[in-house]
């Protein structure tokens, strides 16, 4: 403790000596609190372009790996791998609002986990670059590379779909590690942070949810009545092309049961709160009624199947939105413990900064270093630097304070929480409400008993006289 209130008045005393202004206030430019929503509502945009450009490229693969027995899926393939470029445009597009709120409303956990995972977090640029590249080369190229290029293709398909994998999967590396800061010590880079929380069950859940939204999306895609059918994929129906997708979606949900669950029993018990579960498992009673709706659907008859797509995307967009504010309830459960730390510490160093300055106003010094304490003596060393027990240094003496508060250690307390100005020769004190109504309560029973002891001294020395 020595030598970090050592080093607290070091870099005090630097920042005093500094020729540029030391201190450069950096509001942030809306409410804490808007921002958080903003960054809910924008991620579950981004999100949703995320998973429908991931679960896009993935199954375009798969129907064209299906194709080489079965020529039909090979042209599904073909109309699925038209989505996923556009996808992809808005999901970066969309990407841009959820970082920069995180980056102000979670400045040092987001910087923090972004350094830790080093040349992986940098990677993202390069790979999703990449990615780019190989799924514009898949699209366009699918009617070229046939016969013995075909497998070539495959490849290509394959290999914009992992890179597809491995920019989300960064991603979410780095922001489950921002959620872990007494874990930051053990991380050496990318690798290690896989250590930290829980990051491969998030990753799973992640993929499921990818592919059922995809699913979704392609029911709809290919159940409109605008979409061509008998001429784009001969050998299908729009009826059966709803199934097809329904059954998938119905499938992924269901998984969804088996890693959320997972998702959730591992998730490090500091985050956990009674809301974020009450919204959880709200979610959770969702998904069933969605399973019983996806269920009515397949089961439809060709004439009717589609008629309660509305209903089925209703209750999947609840259950994200479930998913998300829990994800979002637990993120500020993980940090509120560490939060409330940094505050403390950064009103801590303001106040030696004020201090310092106040002493060396006074052409005082810059005095000793600052500390907390868990007594009234060792707290009054954060009240050293300007109030001596009978003589005036940079504010009042604990003599003048005792005449004032006698008996009344609260109004200290007060005092120290929102203080005021007082007296024109001084400089106005800064809050110490940081410190907590505890300290505070033991520095005002200590600041009135040394000023009454000074008082009763000096009143018997000029008895005395």
């Amino acid at each position: 403790m020595l030598i970090i209130s050592k080093i607290h008045s070091l870099l005090a005393i630097l920042m005093i000596q500094m020729p540029s202004p030391g201190d450069i206030e950096l509001p942030l430019p809306l409410a804490e609190s808007d921002l958080k929503l903003f960054l809910v509502i924008l991620f579950l945009a981004h999100i949703l372009f995320v998973n429908l450009m991931v679960g896009g490229s993935l199954l375009a693969v798969i129907f064209e790996i299906i194709g080489l027995s079965n020529p039909k899926y090979d042209a599904l393939g073909k109309s699925v791998s038209r989505t996923i470029t556009v996808n992809k445009s808005l999901a970066v597009v969309l990407g841009v609002g959820p970082l920069l709120c995180i980056s102000l409303a979670y400045t040092i956990h987001f910087y923090s986990a972004n350094a830790l995972t080093g040349y992986g977090w940098i990677a993202v640029v390069p790979l999703v670059t990449l990615a780019f590249l190989l799924a514009y080369v898949h699209k366009y190229s699918w009617d070229r590379w046939t016969g013995d290029d075909k497998r070539a293709h495959i490849m290509v398909g394959i290999g914009a779909a992992l890179l597809f994998l491995c920019v989300p999967f960064i991603f979410l590396t780095n922001i489950n590690l921002m959620l872990f800061p007494a874990d930051w010590v053990n991380v050496k880079g990318f690798f290690s942070s896989l250590r930290v929380g829980n990051v491969f069950p998030r990753f799973f859940h992640f993929l499921t949810a990818s592919l059922a939204i995809t699913g979704l999306f392609l029911t709809w895609w290919f159940g409109r009545k605008k979409f061509p059918v008998e001429e784009s994929l001969p050998g299908f129906t729009r009826p059966g092309l709803r199934r097809l997708f329904y059954r998938l979606v119905f499938y992924l949900t269901l998984a969804q049961l088996i890693f959320g669950p997972m998702l959730l029993f591992t998730l490090p018990a500091e985050g956990i709160t009674a809301v974020m579960l009450i919204v959880i498992f709200s979610g959770v009673a969702i998904v069933i009624a969605l399973l019983i709706a996806l269920s009515r659907e397949i089961d439809a008859a060709d004439t009717s199947i589609g008629k309660s797509f509305v209903l089925v995307a209703l209750l999947l967009t609840t259950v994200v939105l479930a998913m998300g504010t829990g994800r979002h309830l637990y993120r500020e459960g993980a940090l509120a413990y560490h939060k409330t730390i940094v505050t403390n510490q950064t009103d801590t160093f303001h106040s030696i900064v004020v201090a310092t300055q106040m002493r060396l106003a006074a052409g005082l010094g810059a005095g000793d270093a600052l500390a907390t304490g868990p007594t009234g003596e060792s707290v009054f060393r954060n009240c050293a630097a300007c109030h001596a027990v009978d003589k005036v240094l940079a504010a009042p003496p604990l003599t003048d304070i005792y005449s004032i508060y006698k008996g009344d250690p609260q109004g200290i307390v007060a005092w120290a929480r929102a203080p005021g100005k007082k007296r024109p020769e001084f400089t106005q004190m800064p809050s110490f409400a940081h410190l907590g109504d505890e300290q505070l309560e033991l520095v005002a029973e200590y600041m009135l008993q040394k000023g009454s002891g000074a008082s009763q001294t000096t009143s018997g020395a000029d008895s005395g006289s």
